[in-house]
């Protein structure tokens, strides 16, 4: 873990994984300074992006590592055109903006880690995945690659990580939609519910951000869960620890009526078997191997 006393700069503070990220790093001693978009409320917090203004390289100098989180979430609905280009500069503006930064302190820049997401493999049936799989084809792989390319524009004198993420299986992250239906007794498969879905618990999500910082890990690198599980895995494992039935079916027509095309295909009936190679070949071992044990600890909290 970075040293006592070490500093690291967090884009995206307010969101859930943001959050948890800079109460761990806190706690261990680190100082966090965070990139705010209202006034400083204290010594801690940097006001950023204001009127297309590029950041002060000097925030930035001395840090150990530099994370942006930023975007809106891809959880909300319907994804209108408007709502897309919401998605779009929430994720692109912000890292073009830390990108520029970090290439302007030259081989004094701290290491960038930034946020992406297992978006960027689409929608890929049958098909083991990892961190060499070509990107896919949908608005989501589009986006991830732009937001990618954005990082990478730090330059080749910085260590530039890129997180491709899974859905955070947590209260407030893949499960929040899952819980109320759960709750009533109308969970079901979602479409064939067999489904290869991507995951990762919060916990473990936040230990492998930061094992990142720490090592060397550079280029793509696959934050999910070691353990392959379906879409009926998941919500299976939710209706077990509620102690309520699976057995309402979610039609597909029904999720595009009601969410949007592209937010169906990318996120509910999405296949992508994806595997965090490089995390576990740099000696990553997670808290929370099975998307049943995710399950349970999200329920815990």
């Amino acid at each position: 873990m970075p040293d006592a006393g070490s500093r690291v700069v967090l884009a995206g503070a307010s969101g859930l994984i943001g959050e948890a990220l800079a109460r761990s790093l806190r706690a261990d001693g680190v100082a966090v300074t965070t990139l705010v978009r209202h006034a400083p409320t204290s010594p801690y917090e940097v006001q950023w992006l204001e009127d297309d203004a590029p950041l002060d390289p000097a925030v930035l100098a001395g840090a150990t590592a530099v994370v942006g989180l930023n975007g809106a979430s891809i959880g909300r609905f319907p994804w209108t055109a408007r709502y897309k280009n919401t998605l779009v500069w929430s994720r692109i503006t912000p890292t073009q903006v830390l990108a520029r930064a970090v290439r302007e302190l030259g081989t004094d820049a701290p290491a960038f880690v930034s946020a992406s997401a297992v978006g960027y493999y689409g929608s890929v049936p049958g098909v083991p995945l990892d961190e060499s799989s070509p990107r896919g084809e949908s608005f989501l792989a589009d986006l991830c690659g732009e937001w990618e390319s954005a990082a990478l524009a730090a330059g080749s004198e910085a260590r530039v990580a890129l997180l491709r993420t899974a859905p955070v299986v947590h209260r407030d992250g893949v499960l929040k939609p899952l819980l109320l239906l759960t709750r009533l007794g109308v969970s079901g498969p979602i479409g064939r519910g067999t489904q290869v879905w991507p995951w990762i618990s919060l916990e473990d999500e936040v230990r492998a951000i930061r094992h990142v910082i720490d090592t060397d890990v550079a280029g793509p690198v696959n934050l999910t869960g070691p353990t392959r599980a379906t879409a009926n895995d998941l919500g299976f494992a939710l209706a077990v620890q509620m102690n309520r039935p699976y057995i309402v079916r979610a039609p597909v027509w029904g999720m595009k009526l009601a969410l949007g095309a592209d937010a169906t295909e990318a996120l509910l009936t999405v296949d992508a078997d994806v595997a965090p190679k490089v995390l576990e070949a740099s000696g990553f071992e997670f808290s929370h191997p099975t998307v049943e044990s995710a399950v349970t600890a999200a329920l815990a909290d």
